[in-house]
């Protein structure tokens, strides 16, 4: 599961009145979960063995396989992470001591489905592996991106002054650019 969240995309999502992006991986065995308010990140990860202790815990009435539990848990926290929430599924989180807690609240079968993410600070490595290392990576990406997309400005530039010495003109005036000037572009960009 571990493997498989890092190919999962961050989300923004909003549990009860607090903002969030947050990831999750759901398998047979177990999920994992990782959600952030960009000042602390938390994670929680339960086996088959804590699934069932918990659900005995928080749905006394309810007595259902783990496998279905984790499969209406991942069914319930997907449509969240891909912008779709069900309505008849209410979220609510409190910060405690040991970390974050997340509460569910739904139903399953007609009869009322709890549950509780019981999630405390994550590791420094799993902060560095899920978010600072794509956030770094992606930043040198569009730095090569501008610096290529630059150059490529600068090359038109020059293919269009060849042209104007050459003698050819605009048919429309209104597509006339001026030269692009790097200098004055990374200026307001970074006023703006």
């Amino acid at each position: 599961l571990e493997s498989r969240l890092l190919t999962q995309p961050w989300a923004a999502v909003c549990f009860g009145e607090s903002a969030f992006i947050a990831k999750a991986c759901f398998g047979d065995t177990g999920y994992v979960l990782l959600i952030s308010d960009l000042s602390s990140v938390w994670y929680e990860s339960a086996d088959m063995e804590a699934v069932g202790q918990r659900s005995k815990e928080l749905n006394k009435r309810l007595t259902a396989p783990e496998s279905s539990v984790l499969h209406r848990l991942a069914s319930l926290l997907s449509p969240v992470l891909a912008g779709q929430p069900d309505t008849t599924t209410s979220f609510s989180c409190q910060h405690t001591a040991a970390g974050l807690s997340l509460c569910l609240r739904s139903e399953l079968s007609g009869l009322p489905f709890y549950w509780d993410f019981h999630c405390r600070p994550a590791p420094m490595a799993t902060v560095f592996r899920h978010l600072v290392r794509p956030l770094i990576r992606m930043s040198l990406a569009l730095q090569y991106q501008v610096q290529e997309l630059t150059s490529l400005l600068l090359q038109k530039d020059a293919e269009i002054e060849d042209y104007r010495e050459s003698g050819a003109t605009l048919s429309r005036d209104r597509l006339r650019t001026e030269p692009f000037q790097e200098e004055m572009f990374l200026q307001n960009f970074m006023a703006e």
